[in-house]
Formats: structure tokens, C-alpha cells, sequence
């Protein structure tokens, strides 16, 4: 016999102690072992008048939520009602759309350098954990920002989805092994990819830990620069940077002997000297045969039968090798993907630009301490995962608020299936020493 569906159910909206993010817990235990409240209040300060929210309690009101895929500041009023919620992150309660408006500006012109110098220095102590690094690798890439409305410094520049439209072009720069955000900037959408690219360079390097001998750039052709390359080498810096493929460089590579490799490829070399360079340079050429599906074409410069990619390089890789070395720089494509799709990156917040722009460097600082979770915390199986897969495993779980004997019980459900996952990041926070 068929068992039938219920048709009689009763509905109480009587409960105050249910909440689907109940493995917040774990990210709120590793946010308490870095002491990130005290840190916020010691570091970010300015003069707030009538507030009912502390500063620090105002980025939390941020930073939560963005890391629980409520991606518009007006969604967040569904936290207003969540008392599992505010009890967990300790808020005593949550602030309206309109307040955290008004912070994000009021904290923009006061305290959002306050805010880097904190993010620095909690990178800094990052970087070393698990062990020191003996090099480090950084990717430098820029992205279109879309917008809609009447934002301040929207401009029309380069936007290959929607041309025509106003925009922000961010710069951005990761750190390639450990894929920790490591500086960037939010520009207006005319600006250039290799626009105020040697002064982000600046910082960036100047936050290399000194067990790090050896420091690469990898970038694509938007900073391909005399300018930036003759920066990079000053500072004694490896670099790979595609090259735009000119009239004499394409002549150039046509000419050239080439080493056939497994898979179809081929690679060889070149040096040569671009107009207004200093000096020439080394070049390393890829060669593959164009495939017979056109879906399948790559969007690189072609002749004949075959496609190129040129990069130039101070390295002292093989062709081959500084080409597999590059190709590791397209996780930093990923990597901003999951920051306008799982991040609310894509999502600008207010019509004023430093505000947008205090919202941009949370949200990346955000970004950060979920990375700094996965890597210190969490199984080898969490390492690659987007922060989407992290939440529908981790984070937004049913569960229920207790109290027996006097001691809250956060009550998770009896099938959840990766327990052993939740008791192993419980065990590492208890032992993480930072």
C-alpha cells in the first residue's frame, strides 16, 4: 500500500530558534580565534554620532552577509529577524539597508585606509601559515563591472558584454599558490587595464615576506608595458606578460624554428627590442594547429594552419615550460568569476563611488577570511572549492537553538552528511595558533 501525503498539516509560525545558517558557527569560531572583533575596533576608528552600532559590529553586518550569498545590501533585512543568527556572530541586532549605507560612506572618507592596515597585517601573518613561502607568484588581472544606474565616476570604456554601457574596471592581484587577495583598486571603467598598474605593483611587493627569494608576475596583454617591465626588473622581479601580437612581431614568428612537443605543440624563441623599450627582451613563442572544429578555436593570433601566443619573460624557463608556468594564471579568471557570482562583486551597492569602493575592499577582505578558513581549517577536499559548494556544504545548514542545564546546543540534522567535516574544522580551530 502506498504510503499517501499528508493533507492536514498544521502551520505555527511560533519559533525563534531556527535558522538555515547554523554552520555559521564554524566560520564565527575561526573569525573568534582571530580575535577579528577586538581587531576591527582597535584598528578601524572614527567619529560615529548617535550610533546605535559600533564600527566593528557595522563590518560584521557586512561581512556576514557576504559571506552567506545575500548579495544586495536590501536583501539583508531577512537577518533583521534571525535571532539564531545574531546570537551566533554576537549582534546584539542588525542593521537596516539605509544604516549600512550611510557607514559605508561615513567610513569611506574616515577609515577605509584604517581597514587595509588591518587587512595587511593579518595577511601578513597568513602568508606564513602553514610554513613560510620560498617564493611567491602574483597575478595581475582587471575585470568590467557593469552598471545601471547613476553611480558616481561611471564611465564608458572597454566592456566586451555589454558595450556601450557605463562600467568600473578593477584592478586585481592574487597571490598565485595560495590564492589569497593580495591589493587592488576600484577604478572608473575608462581607465586602462595597465592604468596605476606600477603603483598597485608597489604595494604589492612591498608586502612580500622576506623568506620569499624570488617574487613573479604573471600578467596578460592589457599590461603589456614597457613602463611596467622595466618597473618589474628594477625591483627584481620574474615576469611573464602575454604580448599583443604587432605587425614586425608577427612577422617574426612566422620565421621562426620551432621544437615539436607532445600534443601538438610546438614552441621556440626570440629577442627583440619594441619601439620606446629600453633594451630587448626576451620572447617565447607557443605554437598549436588551429582544431577543425571551429568551437573549439582558440582566440589567439592566427596564420594559416596554426595559432600563436607570444609572451615576453626575464625568466630562464624554456619556452615550453614559461608557457605551463603562464597557464597557471587562469585560475586568477576563476577566481573573479566566484567574486561576481558567489561574491556580490558584480552587485554595487550605492550611487556614491568611495562608498562603492569601501564595499569593494570588504568584500575582498570577506574574501580573504574564507580562503584563510578553507586553508587552516578545513579537509584537502575544501582547498578548491568556490565559496557556492562551501555554503551548500558548510554553511547553510538547518539547525536549532537549545538551552539545557544552562549551556546553549546549536542542533544540527541527525542525516547531515559531512559531520566528520564539521568535527574536524571544530578540532583545527581549537588547535589553530596564529
Amino acid at each position: 500500500m502506498r504510503r499517501r501525503a499528508p493533507q492536514n498539516v498544521g502551520i505555527d509560525f511560533s519559533s525563534v530558534r531556527l535558522t538555515h545558517f547554523g554552520g555559521l558557527y564554524l566560520l564565527q569560531r575561526f573569525l573568534q580565534k582571530l580575535h577579528i572583533r577586538s581587531l576591527l575596533t582597535q584598528y578601524v576608528r572614527f567619529a560615529q554620532r548617535n550610533s546605535q552600532y559600533t564600527i566593528a559590529e557595522e563590518l560584521l553586518a557586512l561581512i556576514y552577509p557576504i559571506a552567506l550569498g545575500i548579495n544586495r545590501i536590501e536583501t539583508t533585512h531577512l537577518l533583521r529577524r534571525n535571532g539564531v543568527f545574531q546570537y551566533l556572530t554576537g549582534l546584539p541586532a542588525y542593521p537596516t539597508p539605509t544604516t549600512l549605507r550611510r557607514f559605508l560612506l561615513r567610513m569611506a572618507a574616515a577609515a577605509l585606509p584604517k581597514l587595509a592596515t588591518l587587512h595587511d597585517r593579518l595577511l601578513s601573518v597568513m602568508i606564513l601559515k602553514p610554513t613560510p613561502p620560498r617564493r611567491v607568484v602574483l597575478d595581475l588581472d582587471s575585470t568590467v563591472l557593469t552598471l545601471y544606474g547613476n553611480q558616481e565616476m561611471a564611465r564608458v570604456g572597454y566592456n566586451p558584454q555589454k558595450r556601450g554601457r557605463p562600467s568600473y574596471h578593477p584592478l586585481l592581484c592574487f597571490n598565485g599558490d595560495t590564492k589569497d587577495y593580495w591589493c587592488g583598486e576600484l577604478r572608473p571603467g575608462n581607465v586602462p587595464s595597465a592604468g596605476g598598474a606600477t603603483d598597485l605593483l608597489t604595494l604589492a611587493l612591498a608586502k612580500v615576506p622576506a623568506s620569499a627569494k624570488r617574487v613573479t608576475i604573471r600578467a596578460d596583454k592589457g599590461f603589456y608595458d614597457h613602463q611596467i617591465v622595466e618597473f618589474l626588473e628594477a625591483g627584481r622581479a620574474q615576469f611573464v606578460i602575454v604580448t599583443p601580437l604587432s605587425r614586425p612581431i608577427k612577422r617574426m614568428v612566422v620565421g621562426l624554428k620551432y621544437r615539436k612537443h607532445g600534443g601538438d605543440v610546438a614552441s621556440a624563441e626570440f629577442q627583440y627590442q619594441p619601439w620606446k623599450w629600453r633594451r630587448p627582451y626576451r620572447y617565447a613563442v607557443i605554437r598549436r594547429p588551429i582544431p577543425d572544429d571551429p568551437n573549439e578555436a582558440p582566440t589567439l593570433f592566427s596564420i594559416g594552419h596554426y595559432s600563436y601566443q607570444v609572451m615576453v619573460t626575464n625568466m630562464k624557463l624554456t619556452p615550453l615550460n614559461t608557457w605551463r608556468f603562464y597557464n597557471g594564471r587562469a585560475a586568477i579568471e576563476l577566481r573573479i568569476r566566484e567574486l561576481k557570482g558567489d561574491y556580490p562583486l558584480a552587485k554595487i551597492p550605492t550611487k556614491h563611488f568611495q562608498a562603492n569602493a569601501a564595499f569593494f575592499h570588504i568584500l575582498l577582505f570577506t574574501y580573504n577570511l574564507v580562503n584563510w578558513f578553507k586553508r587552516l581549517c578545513l579537509p584537502d577536499e575544501y582547498q578548491p572549492m568556490t565559496l557556492g559548494t562551501l555554503r551548500s556544504r558548510l554553511l547553510l545548514i538547518p539547525a536549532e537553538l537549545t538551552r539545557s542545564g544552562n549551556r546553549p546546543t546549536l542542533k544540527l540534522p541527525a542525516s547531515f552528511p559531512y559531520v566528520d567535516d564539521v568535527q574536524f574544522a571544530l578540532k583545527r580551530i581549537r588547535t589553530l595558533k596564529l
